[in-house]
């Protein structure tokens, strides 16, 4: 999927749309996702100075991102209105920092999935060194009412 496809599964938005190309998908159970880090990224002004670096939880949410199509596409919800929302995050290790230039694999597997609740696996590798890794619980549900 391209960036288009992406837009009309997930609700994000620049800046915060963090996956830029699906490149692996096999329903109900994994997809392979891509992040170009860029220099132009809004994190990287001000994490850190002198030493831009990929914020952890940014990576995470990088994760839950494709997670988010994955759970989507896999139940069939795509264009439903339904979002994926944060649960739980376990395990969360952080390995090498990620830079600008850097490109981003995010490899995310279900590891238990029903129609409201899925738990996810994720790395995020550039070429073979892991970036990152953690445990993640999301809930499928109807956006919250507007106000």
């Amino acid at each position: 999927l391209d960036i288009l496809a992406i837009m009309q599964r997930l609700p994000h938005r620049y800046p915060f749309l963090l996956i830029d190309r699906i490149v692996r998908f096999v329903p109900g159970q994994e997809i392979v996702a891509l992040k170009n880090g860029t220099m132009n990224e809004p994190f990287f002004q001000g994490h850190f100075p002198g030493r831009p670096i990929m914020p952890g939880v940014m990576i995470i949410e990088a994760l839950a991102q494709a997670a988010g199509v994955l759970a989507m596409e896999s139940f069939g919800l795509a264009g439903s209105g339904k979002l994926v929302y944060f649960m739980a995050i376990d395990n969360a290790k952080f390995r090498n920092p990620v830079e600008p230039g850097c490109l981003l694999h995010l490899n995310v597997q279900f590891t238990h999935k029903k129609p409201r609740v899925c738990k996810f696996a994720g790395q995020a590798m550039m070429g073979d060194q892991l970036a990152a890794e953690c445990e993640f619980m999301a809930m499928i549900a109807d956006p919250p009412p507007a106000v």
